[in-house]
């Protein structure tokens, strides 16, 4: 299997996770005389087993990014690079935000508000931000389907 091929069950797993947990949710109790729409017990089982399922998923992937060579260093040191370029990049751009607002002055007494920052260089940079991420993340995604997942033995 693919690393992006188990990236893809993660997010299925997790998403079968959540969609258990409201079921088991809505049986958890029900009116005296009642059933419950799903037995609980065989809900839990499927939760248990989709759970370990994840638990496996995610071992490989994490063994499979920490060993995985990206130019000089791993898939690993890639993936937190990718993920503070888009911090950086979001909090450039909401401070272009917050300094481009505009207010609407209906008289001379009405409080006028400026830029403390150079929004057409902080938007630069944004758009330098968004740049490096776009192929930083083109780069890794290819890896991802190039790169074999690396299995790990199934410890409960």
């Amino acid at each position: 299997m693919k690393l992006a091929e188990a990236l893809i069950l993660r997010a299925d797993c997790q998403k079968r996770i959540a969609q258990l947990q409201q079921r088991l949710l809505r049986s958890a109790k029900v009116q005296e005389g009642e059933q419950p729409a799903e037995n609980p017990e065989t809900l839990l089982s499927e939760l248990d087993a989709a759970i370990a399922q994840l638990r496996t998923l995610i071992q490989q992937i994490n063994q499979t990014n920490a060993r995985t060579a990206f130019q000089n260093a791993t898939l690993s040191d890639a993936l937190a690079e990718r993920e503070t370029l888009q911090m950086q990049r979001n909090v450039y751009s909401n401070l272009v935000d917050a300094a481009s607002i505009r207010q609407e002055r209906y008289t001379r007494s009405e409080v006028k508000f400026f830029s403390t920052v150079a929004i057409a260089q902080i938007q630069n940079q944004v758009d330098r931000l968004s740049r490096n991420y776009r192929e930083l993340d083109a780069q890794i995604q290819a890896l991802n389907w190039q790169t074999d997942l690396i299995e790990v033995s199934r410890e409960t």
